[in-house]
Order: structure tokens, then sequence, then C-alpha cells
């Protein structure tokens, strides 16, 4: 079975949770758009300083999307 990959968008600073559920927005716009297959797409803070944005992905759609977005990092999705 294929694990599934978040692709991260890391934010810092004092506006970094406002940050990170803007780019969640754009990120779901995108996805909605391009008529891509996730369903998994949010945002989170980390602590008062640090926040990321994601989407979850399949090690498939991983190569192309991360081409196209450009996120920060990536790592093994275990929710």
């Amino acid at each position: 079975m294929e694990k599934p990959i978040q692709l991260i968008w890391d934010f810092r600073g004092q506006d970094a949770l406002k940050t990170a559920e803007h780019q969640a927005i754009h990120l779901k716009e995108f996805i909605e758009k391009e008529n891509h297959a996730i369903d998994i797409i949010g945002f989170e803070e980390i602590n008062e300083i640090h926040a990321i944005a994601y989407i979850v992905v399949t090690t498939e759609q991983m190569r192309e999307l991360r081409d196209v977005l450009k996120p920060h990092r990536g790592i093994y999705y275990n929710k």
C-alpha cells in the first residue's frame, strides 16, 4: 500500500497562522481548478510564531505537485 505524503509550507512570525490559513485557501482553489483528487488540505499552528499549510498527496501525485507548487518540505503522512 502506498504511503501518503504531506507537502508542507512553513510560515514564521507573528502572522504565521493567518498566512498559513490564506495559503491553504489558495491550495484548495488550485486543487479544485486543476481537478486533482485530493481531500486533505489544511493549516495548523505549531506554536505562536510557526504555522504550516499542507496538502496530502499520493506518491504518484507528489512529483507533479511538488514541481508546480514548490512546497518547503514533505513528510510521510501518519494521521
